[in-house]
């Protein structure tokens, strides 16, 4: 599971939001899309831009996940932002609709403005939560994976399944070639030592959790004072408990994480525009 160091963004305007003030979101959001790391990997090109917002096949990438959700129904999305949110904000709206698909309502967690800095996956996530559903997607807006169905079935395997957390893999890319996880037979994602044997996934970033799997955060409801925390050994203490399954997704997946690969993808990528 790769991740990027985030530099805190300096406040958009005198008027800060005060901490205390929760984000704003539709009722009951079903999906995150995470948009508040700084990018560094990606330097000039996130000097101006955030990295969700870089242009991948003619849109904006954070632009495939969120039309993917669309099309699957979920069309309550909550953004956060730290980096250059203001950009984010600019781009989408409060709410957006693509050519074909269902309206889709956004709703905010401006942790920059807030805080100062962005509070890594798990902490940013613990701060949205009150504004999210009870099962809820989360998706990294800076991976391309044009092939992903976001299904409601999946969202009531999930619920059956009585897990957590349920995690997409990817067999190990070539920059990650020691993996992340490990799958078992019957379908439970196992935290080994990355390079060990079995170790053969990395977490794609997409996933479905339960809000209770975030009891063993250790922060308060709603993360009031903006702590920034990991998501990874969250993730790796509950499958030591055997509370998180996954699978494997084998479609075209791309963690956008250097200019190289950006550039790659858009010259060699041919698929229309959502």
């Amino acid at each position: 599971m790769t991740t990027t160091p985030e530099t805190p963004a300096p406040p958009t305007s005198p008027n800060r939001v005060q901490p205390m003030q929760q984000p704003s979101a539709p009722m009951g959001a079903q999906a995150m899309v995470l948009a508040a790391g700084r990018g560094e990997r990606m330097r000039p090109l996130t000097d101006v831009l955030p990295k969700p917002l870089l242009p991948v096949l003619g849109q904006p990438l954070m632009h495939w996940p969120m039309q993917a959700l669309a099309r699957g129904g979920f069309t309550r999305q909550m953004v956060n932002t730290a980096w250059l949110g203001e950009k984010i904000v600019q781009q989408l709206g409060d709410e957006i609709t693509w050519p074909g698909l269902p309206k889709v309502q956004i709703g905010y967690s401006h942790e920059g403005q807030d805080f100062g800095q962005a509070l890594e996956t798990a902490g940013g996530i613990v701060r949205a939560l009150p504004q999210l559903a009870e099962v809820f997607w989360v998706v990294a807006g800076d991976v391309f994976a044009p092939d992903f169905v976001f299904s409601p079935v999946a969202v009531q395997a999930f619920a059956k399944r009585g897990t957590l957390a349920h995690l997409w893999l990817v067999p190990n890319p070539a920059h990650n070639t020691g993996g992340d996880f490990g799958l078992s037979a019957t379908g439970q994602v196992l935290n080994l030592p990355k390079g060990s044997a079995g170790c053969d996934y990395t977490f794609s970033t997409i996933a479905l959790y339960q809000k209770s799997f975030f009891d063993h955060s250790g922060l308060s409801a709603g993360n009031p004072q903006g702590v920034p925390l990991a998501l990874a050994p969250l993730l790796r203490a509950a499958m030591d408990r055997g509370q998180v399954s996954g699978e494997i997704f084998s479609g075209a997946w791309t963690d956008v994480g250097t200019p190289d690969r950006l550039a790659q993808l858009n010259a060699s990528a041919d698929r229309p525009i959502a």
